[in-house]
């Protein structure tokens, strides 16, 4: 409660604490091959190494007893078989696969990993891993000068986050975001290094409070966590992609989400009744601004009980349901884990009959305060549990219901701690253990199990969920929006890099809200916002209650044009983004990136806040500060040309862009091409008329780009109904050849061909099109 007061610096404050000190695991004893690994007996620690992948290799210490190598709420695949060499000389053995060498010293026990032409990936030196009686374990790295990280999930602050200290504990903060804001909802520990352009990952998968220390120390960083084994994978990259796929090998990949899950979201805390919710989607339908999704925020329920609609405010749900997606609009109700304490509640009777609740060693319900009132929480942790709470899903569900809304699943509490009781038990699946240990995961499994509910419950259709809380995999299951933002201009901008290092902690499908959650907005933020947000994976406008109103037309005639141009913009780039998310689900690569992504060698991309690619070849560097209309913007390597205006950039250099407050500054590597389709209206959104724009180059270029299509709403997909062109694009001085290389799939979507246009064209250049010469606007027959 004192925190944000100047107690928090009491001079003695942490004696206690301090007294404490870590204890070396020690030398090593012996060293077996067994079935798990390579078994290291120290010490004072139990050590086994074991390969995922020739790139990845996992290291688990257990300083009390044997190492659990099966407790895993994140990984998703089991050890692979692979040729293993090993050396044993003198105090050292080696560990070799096809990628990476693995050196362990044995006095004292201390890891090295190297690329296999001798490059450094990770070094322990002085210090290794350790542990306190306390039940505390830390590893301690060695840091390089030339060194930057990355990800971690949901951070403020830069992208860069060398310098900086992070703690892994689900938080509801509600207070103001700021740089130093720490933690948030999301815990994710697992962060990329970049250096000299070479890229390796570290995955610390532990669900205890951890904290990772990049400021400490000059000559090493450390990561830790109030209990339970040191348990991290290494990935060998070398590139900041191929971490990303190794990551995402490990912890899963996104499910391909519904095209209409990609568009355009409203929300606010609350639409408060029927008559609000059916105004509001007339008004999108009759202004002609497209909209996917109408969010419901808690007041839709009956007192706050999840699994109801108040009878008075929605006295015929299922008929608002029905209506609103005849006008193209599907409906998405938030639904919260706290259960209303109501003896005539049936989820509440069914949770205590059915022994369903968190519960005290005791035998006790824990009892905690939210919306409801005085509340039980559902026990995620227990597979059975998790299944009775996806079948209740049944209840949206069966009312046309195709996606869901958790908030306040970290879990949230309205209490000192803004959480449960750390000494609350889980079930666990017959392991139990308490909430201090598995508090960082309760989140991550309420999204298990409402996305499998939903899953099962929609005839072959794709769920959508959104989650504010999560942990290390949860994009297997949800979409991650940022939390509690405000409408600060510092917000818009923090927003970036946020979501950036989200991409690059395995989240490609995230967003913050735009416009900001709480303060009031203004027009021009709103405007910039949304330009922004027309290009950020996840689209949604939302906004507290007792602030202003910002749906698209609260500022008059001039700001709702420009923010009904951007939003329709995103229905016009939905080729190019669905194919970008294809991507993500299949390799696990973000779509919203930074530059340094596409361009690790360049370090003047490092910490660059204020622009990001979209895929490979489009950059966005949008105004993030009001009365702007000039930006310096950098340029990698590459000639660029602005997407509106056809202006040319030289990369490698600084440029000034101007933008009036209509323009978003959006720029394509030449040399390259983006794939669009046109907005028709709310209610059928996309026409039949696929266009490829190629922006020429006269630089000897090759681009190879994929255009991927399937009935964006049903998992048909993966039975092979689907289409997926991958086309190659030579440039050279003298012509433009692009050629269709691959086509795979079923799917015979409603255009029959794609319109091509190349722009840039210079004098003597000409046009071959599937080795047949053509002029500068042709069409691909499918």
């Amino acid at each position: 409660m004192l925190e944000d007061t100047s107690f928090a610096i009491h001079p003695g404050k942490n004696t206690e604490t301090e007294a404490i000190r870590f204890c070396d695991i020690g030398n090593v004893i012996d060293v077996e091959k067994n079935s798990q690994g390579y078994s290291f007996q120290c010490e004072k620690g139990h050590v086994i190494v074991c390969f995922y992948h020739p790139s990845i290799v996992r290291i688990v210490m257990n300083p009390t007893g044997k190492v659990d190598l099966n407790g895993s709420k994140s990984v998703v695949v089991e050890p692979e078989s692979m040729p293993i060499t090993e050396k044993e000389i003198s105090d050292t053995f080696l560990l070799q696969t096809e990628e990476l060498e693995v050196t362990i010293r044995k006095q004292p026990f201390r890891v090295s990993i190297h690329e296999i032409n001798g490059r450094v990936i990770v070094r322990e030196k002085e210090r290794g891993m350790a542990f306190r009686e306390n039940g505390e374990v830390i590893v301690c790295k060695e840091k390089f000068t030339t060194e930057h990280y990355y990800g971690f999930g949901e951070k403020s602050g830069f992208l860069d986050k060398r310098g900086e200290k992070y703690e892994m504990w689900n938080s509801d903060v509600y207070a103001p975001h700021n740089p130093e804001t720490d933690p948030l909802y999301q815990s994710i520990p697992f962060f990329m290094t970049l250096r000299q352009g070479i890229a390796h990952g570290i995955f610390f998968d532990n669900t205890f409070r951890t904290t990772f220390d990049m400021k400490s120390y000059d000559n090493m960083y450390t990561f830790h966590a109030e209990g339970g084994q040191v348990d991290y994978y290494v990935m060998a990259g070398p590139t900041p992609k191929e971490v990303l796929e190794q990551y995402t090998f490990i912890t899963g990949r996104m499910p391909l989400p519904a095209k209409w899950a990609l568009g355009y979201h409203q929300s606010r805390y609350s639409y408060e009744s029927e008559e609000e919710v059916r105004a509001l989607a007339e008004k999108f339908v009759e202004r002609d601004i497209p909209v996917d999704v109408i969010h419901l925020d808690i007041h839709y329920m009956n007192g706050y009980r999840v699994f109801t609609f108040d009878k008075n405010r929605f006295p015929d749900p299922e008929k608002v349901i029905a209506d609103l997606r005849d006008m193209g609009i599907r409906v998405v109700p938030i639904v919260d884990p706290g259960v209303k304490k109501d003896p005539e509640y049936t989820i509440y009777q069914e949770g205590v009959r059915d022994d369903n609740f968190c519960k005290y060693l005791e035998d006790d319900i824990y009892i905690g305060e939210v919306w409801p009132g005085k509340s039980a929480f559902p026990d995620f942790t227990e597979e059975r549990v998790r299944k009775w709470w996806g079948d209740k899903h049944v209840f949206y569900s069966s009312m046309g219901v195709e996606g869901v809304w958790n908030d306040m699943n970290e879990p949230a509490v309205f209490n000192e701690t803004k959480t449960m009781d750390t000494a609350v038990m889980h079930r666990n699946d017959g392991n139990p253990t308490t909430h201090r240990e598995l508090h960082n995961v309760y989140g991550l499994l309420m999204g298990k199990a409402t996305y499998e509910g939903l899953k099962g419950q929609l005839n072959g259709k794709r769920p959508f969920l959104l989650t504010r809380s999560g942990y290390a995999g949860v994009q297997r299951f949800a979409t991650v929006w940022t939390g509690d933002n405000r409408s600060f201009w510092e917000h818009l901008q923090m927003s970036l890099p946020m979501v950036m290092n989200l991409g690059l902690s395995g989240v490609a499908f995230a967003g913050p809200d735009v416009g900001g959650f709480a303060h009031d907005t203004n027009p021009e933020l709103l405007v910039r916002w949304t330009q922004v947000g027309a290009f950020t994976p996840f689209f949604r406008n939302h906004s507290a209650i007792g602030t202003m109103y910002q749906e698209p037309w609260q500022f008059g005639e001039r700001y709702e044009n420009i923010i009904r141009r951007y939003i329709k913009m995103r229905y016009e780039w939905m080729p190019q983004l669905y194919t970008l998310f294809r991507q993500a689900s299949e390799r696990g690569l973000p779509v919203m990136r930074p530059l340094f992504m596409e361009y690790p060698t360049d370090e003047k991309t490092y910490n660059l806040n204020d622009q990001f690619m979209v895929g490979d070849n489009v950059m966005i560097a949008p105004i993030l500060v009001p009365a702007i209309t000039d930006r310096a913007v950098y340029f990698p390597e590459g000639d660029w040309v602005n997407f509106f205006v056809g202006e040319e950039y030289e990369g490698g250099k600084v440029h000034l862009v101007h933008a009036e407050l209509d323009q978003l500054p959006i720029f394509i590597k030449k040399g390259t091409a983006v794939l669009q389709n046109s907005y028709i209206s709310n209610e059928k959104k996309q026409g039949n008329d696929m266009a490829m724009h190629i922006f020429a180059s006269q630089q000897n270029a090759t681009y190879t780009c994929m255009l991927y299509d399937d009935d964006g709403e049903t998992f048909a997909f993966e039975n092979g109904t689907y289409l997926k062109l991958d086309i190659e694009i030579i440039s050279t001085k003298d012509q433009v050849v692009v050629e269709v290389k691959r086509k795979e799939g079923t799917y015979q979507p409603s255009y029959q061909n794609i319109k091509v246009n190349v722009i840039g064209l210079s004098e003597g250049q000409h046009v071959i099109i599937n080795g047949a010469k053509s002029g500068k606007q042709t069409t691909i027959n499918l």
